[in-house]
């Protein structure tokens, strides 16, 4: 059977921002079923549908320019497909743009974040980034079950515009790190118990 994969464009905003990645593929499956797109399915006992997200995002931070592939068992005009997906959007979930078809599956180069600092941090942040853009390496605990990471080697650039952290993060096949993993290199790991909020404004695909 020819498959046509679909490549979407998306937001997570609001309360939506607090799903977890499993929640997040079962209210995509939904949405889907609700706008009537001829789905593409595994085999097997428990058939789901093709459907890939190349890089997870982590629960609490909102997203403006996710990329989800879908596969369909048959063509549709990506007009049509992004027509079908507004009309019946969660609230929440903010369609962006609609590639179809795309030849193979995406690959992340590199992700950029935006994140509203408390002020007390604020007045720190500078002397401290500075510290850390001339550092070598600065490697981050992340717990048991996950292997430390260096987040220098990540970090392509990071910046503060008032009370505004925005960084862009390079992810490898075999590294990758978040904004709390960069706050933590910088001495702020209670950033996110103190208030900061966090968005994933883009996601940088390799050409």
């Amino acid at each position: 059977m020819v498959r046509y994969r679909v490549r979407i464009r998306f937001g997570k905003q609001g309360d939506l921002r607090w799903l977890g990645h499993r929640d997040l593929m079962r209210c995509c499956e939904r949405w889907f079923r609700r706008a009537s797109l001829p789905m593409a399915f595994s085999e097997g006992f428990h058939p789901k549908p093709k459907m890939t997200f190349p890089l997870a995002l982590a629960v609490g931070i909102a997203a403006e320019n996710e990329v989800l592939e879908l596969e369909l068992a048959e063509p549709l005009a990506d007009t049509e497909i992004q027509r079908r997906l507004r009309l019946c959007a969660p609230q929440g979930l903010v369609i962006g743009s609609v590639e179809a078809p795309v030849a193979g599956k995406a690959k992340v180069r590199s992700v950029e974040y935006s994140g509203e600092i408390p002020k007390p941090l604020v007045e720190v942040l500078p002397q401290r980034i500075a510290q850390f853009l001339d550092t070598d390496s600065s490697v981050v605990t992340r717990g048991p079950d996950r292997s430390p990471v260096d987040v220098r080697a990540l970090v392509e650039w990071l910046r503060l515009d008032g009370c505004c952290l925005q960084m862009r993060l390079a992810v490898g096949a075999n590294a990758s790190a978040g904004p709390r993993e960069v706050m933590a290199a910088l001495g702020a790991a209670q950033a996110d118990a103190e208030g900061a909020v966090w968005s994933r404004t883009d996601v940088i695909l390799e050409s």
